[in-house]
């Protein structure tokens, strides 16, 4: 990664955007550094207008080790879910709702959006487009991005619209200077127990003490494709994993009735990491779709933002227990 720095010309700061071709209101880097979390609720962002607080709230909380899924300034059931993770991490009353004492303890005087340069690996191994269809994707050397863009959204944890909205004007080439936020670094520590809580959504990662280390929001089966029930353990993980497309013992995709095999890459079904359990067929893992995370359905396994798949994997080993809830005690009340 390259280097982050923190100052860019004035110049650069009053940026305009649109957003599905409607001119929005001017989103500063500056008015998410300097927002108070403690106003969210009191001040109204035009409809789909990413909210400066909502965004420093969002890198807050990811920072602390419960994530939002996708930073994107819009409030909403993972943002809400996030805070009521935090609660729990820190001991205090669950109900998702920020009031004073959360914001206290989640806010920092870090910068939440530096500017970052972009490099020329970050402009390698693209793609042109993502096939809908299995076949065609099995046709394909890989499923990377398809931008440099996208490929930047997932590094810093931000929706491909909050970085457009920063950047309107960038081209993303190498050598560009762009404005991202700045998740902080993964969660580190070891997983002894993972809870996946199908009501709520949620993946909660506890220490051999009981701690809770780490919460994320997560898409857990179906209700055609339900989830396992009960008790289960990690069997291993793969990195960057080809995907085996068999129609007669997971599901039928579009018209393709035959067994296939699917490429690596971060836009594969897949995403970048799957985390194999002890329930044949059933894993944790990424998704092409980081916007989608419980809003809708799986196939019965457990999908999680690349980026929280990837911190989650780094945690956890052979044997970790796998337990299949209905209600967490990091949901809100």
């Amino acid at each position: 990664m390259s280097s982050m720095k923190t100052a860019l010309p004035m110049s650069l700061l009053a940026l305009a955007f649109s957003v599905g071709g409607a001119a929005a209101r001017e989103l500063r880097p500056e008015e998410i550094n300097t927002a108070s979390i403690a106003s969210i609720g009191t001040e109204k962002s035009g409809p789909g207008d990413p909210d400066p607080a909502i965004v420093r709230l969002q890198v807050l909380l990811d920072r602390a080790g419960s994530s939002p899924g996708v930073i994107d300034g819009l409030s909403g059931e993972n943002v809400d879910k996030a805070v009521a993770g935090f609660e729990a991490m820190n001991n205090l009353p669950v109900n998702g709702r920020l009031d004073p004492e959360v914001a206290s303890r989640l806010e920092g005087n870090a910068p939440i959006v530096e500017s970052y340069v972009v490099s020329a690996e970050d402009a390698a191994g693209l793609v042109d487009k993502i096939p809908e269809d299995y076949g065609e994707k099995a046709k394909m050397q890989s499923l990377g991005y398809t931008s440099v863009a996208e490929k930047l959204s997932e590094r810093f944890h931000m929706g491909i619209d909050l970085v457009h909205a920063l950047n309107p004007a960038s081209q993303f080439a190498p050598g560009d200077t762009v404005w991202v936020v700045n998740p902080g670094p993964p969660r580190e520590g070891k997983v002894k127990r993972i809870e996946a809580d199908r009501k709520t959504g949620q993946v909660l990662a506890y220490t051999a003490d009981g701690s809770l280390l780490a919460v994320y929001p997560a898409t857990i089966g179906s209700e055609d494709n339900p989830a396992p029930s009960g008790k289960h353990k990690v069997k291993g993980v793969a990195r960057m994993p080809v995907y085996r497309y068999d129609p007669k013992r997971n599901f039928k995709q579009g018209k393709n009735d035959k067994v296939l095999t699917i490429p690596k890459g971060p836009n594969g079904p897949v995403g970048t990491v799957w985390i194999d359990l002890t329930e044949p067929t059933y894993g944790i893992h990424g998704t092409p779709e980081p916007k989608l995370i419980d809003k809708v359905g799986s196939h019965g396994c457990v999908r999680l933002t690349n980026w929280d798949v990837e911190e989650l994997a780094g945690m956890v080993k052979p044997g970790v227990m796998v337990d299949f809830v209905k209600n967490s005690p990091a949901a809100p009340k």
